[in-house]
Formats: C-alpha cells, structure tokens, sequence
C-alpha cells in the first residue's frame, strides 16, 4: 500500500484560508440586519456587502461616519482575502480550475471564460473584475495561475476595488437620508430579517443541491504531494 502524501505547510496554510474564505462568508450573513442600520461601517469591514457600502456612504452623507472611512472598511471588507485565492491559483493551477470543473459543469464554464477574459484583457481583468460577469475569485486565481507577481496582483487589486467601492459608497452619499431611514428600518426589525435571510440563503443552497451544483468551500481533494509550480 502506498503511503498517505503528507500535507504540507503551504498547503495547510493555503487550503486552510480557502475552508475559512468560504465558511467566514457564510457565518457573516446573519449579521446585516443587525449592523446595516446601526454600524454600516463596521459591517463593511466584516462582510462587504454592498448594501453595507450604501448605508455607510448615506451615513457620511448626514454626519454619521466620516466618508473616507467608509470607503477603506469597504475596501477591506472586499479585498482582504484576494491574495488567498491567487496564491491557490499561483500554487494548483490548472488542478484548481479542474477539481471545480469536475464537480459542477457551470462553473466550468465560468472558469473558462475567466481565463478567456484574461488571456484576452490581462491585468485589466483583474481591475475590472467586478464588472465582469464572471465570479471575481476565478479571475484571480487566473492571475495566480499565469504567473502574474503577487505585489502586482495586490496593486491592481487594490485599485479596482478602490473604483468599485468608490461607486457604490458614492451612490449612498448621493441617497443620503433615505437610504438611512431604510437601513434603520431593517435593523430595527433585525431578527425578522434574519430568519427570512437565513432561509433565503438556506432554499438558496437546497435549489442549487437540487440542481447538481456543487457547495464546497475549498478545493477538498487536491493533492498536496503533486508538485506545485514554480512560486513566484
């Protein structure tokens, strides 16, 4: 019988931010209600979500949060994990890409056009991700993949996402009050909107089961003892 490959540290430390990437996104959703309307700027930090990015933005708008802060929580609340998923593009390649193509022909067939999309627009690509209709992680793990530097990478990065919640936080300064009576409204009844966001996300998952979609959070079976590409 063959010895078991052992797990090494890279790919401990790689595989263990993706499991985490997936599993930390998942734990921070019932806490939109909540923060939305009371918070927003703390809630950008910890999920990045857009609806957080308009409420802190309408916030700064009537003296609530200073405006700058507002757009670096964002920032972070988005970018801070980016570099986890180029270095899993950067370390498995095309068994990344593979192992999720396997398991789920759409996202195969997303995987490919991120690559197409890549291959096509290069570091573009990565400053407009979220504009593309495509999921952002496969562009970066596209980056990582094509050997694209890790400090380039972080700096496109940073600039797209600077634009892109620029953007959004801009549409809230715009709304202003408004868009704060609404926030206000839904953390007032924050435990109602968040079993009905529970069970959203919850028929979410059992409508993609149903379809033979698959739910993993990282790239499970990758073998570790396989010999990763060259680190940039």
């Amino acid at each position: 019988m063959a010895p078991t490959p052992r797990l090494r540290v890279a790919d401990a430390a790689c595989l263990g931010l993706l499991a985490f990437y997936g599993v930390y996104e998942l734990a921070t959703i019932p806490l939109i209600p909540s923060l939305v309307g009371t918070h927003p700027v703390l809630l950008e930090a910890l999920q990045g979500s857009t609806a957080a990015m308009v409420a802190a933005g309408a916030f700064a708008r009537v003296g609530r949060a200073q405006l700058w802060l507002a757009v670096a929580a964002g920032m972070f609340g988005l970018a801070a994990l980016d570099p986890a998923i180029w270095w899993a593009g950067r370390r498995y390649g095309r068994r990344l890409a593979d192992f999720y193509a396997r398991r789920n022909p759409r996202q195969s067939r997303a995987i490919e056009k991120a690559e197409r999309v890549f291959k096509r627009w290069g570091a573009w690509a990565v400053v407009f991700a979220y504009y593309i209709p495509v999921p952002n992680n496969f562009i970066y793990a596209t980056a990582g993949e094509t050997g694209m530097p890790l400090w380039r990478f972080v700096a496109l990065d940073l600039g797209g996402t600077l634009l892109y919640v620029s953007l959004i936080v801009g549409l809230g300064y715009a709304i202003g009050q408004r868009a704060v009576d609404v926030a206000t409204v839904v953390s007032r009844y924050a435990l109602v909107s968040t079993v009905a966001l529970i069970l959203l996300v919850v028929a979410f998952s059992l409508w993609r089961r149903r379809r033979g979609v698959a739910t993993a959070t990282g790239p499970g079976p990758i073998d570790p003892a396989a010999e990763p590409p060259p680190q940039g």
